[in-house]
């Protein structure tokens, strides 16, 4: 069955379009604005704030749609091309690409004099929302906040919103305590002249008081807001149902809690006080820079002061992350095993696959004495063709077999209390083709030259970025995502501020970990990708060098398809980084694997020329 009939029917998305076109025409309003955000610009959403995916079937984490009464477009980026064909109804919308034609673009040759389109403040962020006011303005048209969203009016059986409890992440995890994380974001606000920050973001609360929760799935974080003052106690405003007695007292200690009904008066409190206020306009809703500008306040445009701090993980917090990967690298060498002994016969399919995984990370876990408390999202599961679609999630109705001559990729990471895990691995099901290899091997260079990579200290991610994928160039072949993001430490598996990619403009610090994950796509044929995690590192000094280096050590400790590898257009060094990789895994796995587990292990690292040979 095809995957465009797991979506929902083309008679309800195209009834929910129509009933939202009539209340924008009872609202006095010629178009209306669905991000993919909710109230906090959370990139993964819970399920009362997946209002584009009920609007237009899309469930992917990056998007957007632009209704306007007589046409309509979704936008998603190059990871979710096919994704959007699949689920999108294309006579009610037109696909368009976020980058290349955002919807402030798309919208300037369709604005006239006299439009309104609408949108709701608290789901887009203070800049886009200045764009696209200024986008209007230019039509001399008008870009109107709404009181309340229209689409929630009409999603009669929307969920309710999340109440997930919270917990504390101790101080031997964090490596600090709340308290003195809080002094130094504060101490910063003097910098910034500011008399107060607003925290809006789930992951920069969740590491500013030490806490972590459930309201999203795959992300340990409640939703929640602060207002962090120069002078006096911090206010942390959220929701009492997901305290317990310890959590309350611990954080009351903290903080002023309040419900997140309140959090709208102290804005406007700040506001009559007159109060400098610093939020980042790239991630702070609107409607939070309006309370506390109505009211006579003024905003400070700035960095979210928890988003450096948080990047840059603390030993205690590396140690951590080791100790994950080296527990989810053991899950991965009992998964890859499972699937070589048992995919070749063409029985094993996308959703057995995922499942094996899942239980085997759980109960590598219990070996090691800890706790896999989630994944780190949905498991990417994609045989033969469904492995183009970058960001795939199998269902009953795409799930396809594991096929001999095929290849097999699988997206996966977990959630531990001491780290968060993100793996890629690409498998050859059967003999491979002469493309395959010749595709894989450009791609496995690509990783090589980022892992290998020594760049001066202030370089960004954007001056790596082409290391990856000049393999790739040089073929006329490319891909249309980053190549590298930051990564939480049990926290967001996708973290700012610093990425690997043609963005990237953030400089690379000593204890940011980021992945490391080139790729090549076919479609309607397969899909390749590699990605390990990497650390920021002081780089040893380059003999008669003279300047200061970083580096990344690599984190991941999972064995890379070496039938796949194509070792005479590799360089000495690239074989000899890759064999030095595959050499480190048994000594730090062995442990957690038995017998035949690690038998194969051996096999699966041997030197890549000893692999050639035979």
């Amino acid at each position: 069955m095809s995957p465009q009939s797991e979506r929902p029917s083309q008679r309800a998305t195209r009834d929910r379009l129509e009933r939202l076109r009539a209340a924008l025409k009872r609202d006095h309003l010629t178009g209306f604005i669905v991000p993919h955000a909710d109230e906090h610009q959370s990139e993964y959403l819970p399920p009362a704030a997946e209002r584009l995916a009920w609007l237009t079937g899309f469930t992917g984490s990056a998007g957007a749609a632009v209704v306007l009464l007589e046409t309509a477009a979704t936008f998603v980026d190059g990871r979710y091309t096919l994704q959007a064909d699949e689920q999108v109804d294309p006579q009610s919308y037109a696909r368009e690409h976020l980058i290349e034609n955002p919807p402030s673009k798309w919208l300037k040759s369709r604005l006239r004099p006299g439009d309104r389109i609408g949108y709701d403040p608290w789901l887009m962020t203070v800049a886009e929302v200045r764009r696209l006011t200024e986008t209007c303005k230019a039509a001399e048209a008008e870009f109107v906040p709404v009181a309340g969203n229209p689409l929630d009016a009409i999603w009669s059986d929307r969920p309710a919103p999340p109440l997930g409890a919270v917990t504390l992440q101790p101080a031997d995890l964090a490596g600090e305590e709340a308290r003195d994380k809080l002094a130094r974001l504060r101490a910063g606000l003097a910098d910034a002249r500011a008399d107060a920050a607003v925290l809006a973001q789930a992951d920069s609360i969740a590491w500013s008081f030490n806490l972590r929760g459930t309201d999203i799935a795959h992300n340990p974080v409640a939703l929640a807001y602060a207002i962090l003052p120069a002078d006096g106690r911090p206010s942390l405003f959220i929701d009492g149902r997901k305290l317990s007695n310890r959590v309350r007292d611990t954080l009351a200690d903290l903080a002023d809690l309040h419900e997140p009904s309140a959090f709208a008066g102290a804005l406007a409190a700040l506001g009559r006080e007159h109060a400098r206020v610093l939020l980042d306009p790239k991630s702070t809703a609107a409607a939070i820079a309006t309370a506390v500008t109505e009211a006579g306040g003024t905003i400070i445009d700035g960095p979210d002061p928890a988003e450096l701090p948080k990047a840059r993980k603390n030993e205690t917090e590396l140690a951590g992350m080791r100790r994950a990967h080296i527990r989810d690298g053991a899950a991965m060498v009992r998964f890859l095993a499972w699937l070589d002994r048992t995919a070749g016969d063409g029985t094993v399919d996308e959703l057995a696959a995922e499942a094996k995984l899942a239980a085997l990370r759980a109960e590598t876990a219990v070996r090691d004495g800890s706790e896999l408390v989630d994944l780190s999202f949905d498991t990417i599961s994609g045989a033969g063709p469904n492995g183009a679609i970058v960001h795939y999630r199998v269902s009953e109705d795409s799930n396809r077999r594991l096929e001999p001559g095929s290849l097999y990729l699988v997206d996966s990471g977990a959630q531990y209390r001491d780290g968060t895990t993100d793996i890629t691995r690409t498998v050859a099901i059967g003999a491979a083709s002469e493309e395959m290899r010749d595709r894989f091997t450009r791609v496995l260079r690509g990783h090589i030259a980022i892992a290998t990579a020594r760049f001066p200290v202030g370089a960004t991610g954007a001056q790596l970025d082409t290391l990856a994928r000049a393999p790739l160039w040089h073929a006329g072949l490319d891909y249309d995502h980053g190549t590298g993001h930051g990564v939480g430490s049990f926290l967001a598996v996708h973290e700012g501020p610093a990425r690997i990619s043609k963005a990237g403009t953030v400089p690379l610090e000593p204890g940011m970990v980021l992945s490391d994950e080139p790729g090549y796509y076919k479609p309607g044929a397969f899909g390749i990708r590699i990605e390990n995690l990497v650390v920021v590192t002081p780089a040893e000094p380059i003999p008669g060098g003279d300047r200061p280096m970083h580096g990344f050590e690599t984190l991941t400790l999972a064995p890379i398809d070496r039938r796949l590898i194509d070792p005479a257009v590799m360089t000495a060094e690239e074989i000899a980084w890759l064999d030095g990789y595959h050499a480190r895994l048994v000594p730090a796995l062995s442990r957690l694997l038995d017998a035949e587990d690690r038998a194969w292990l051996a096999a699966a690292t041997a030197p890549i020329r000893e692999s050639s040979r035979g």
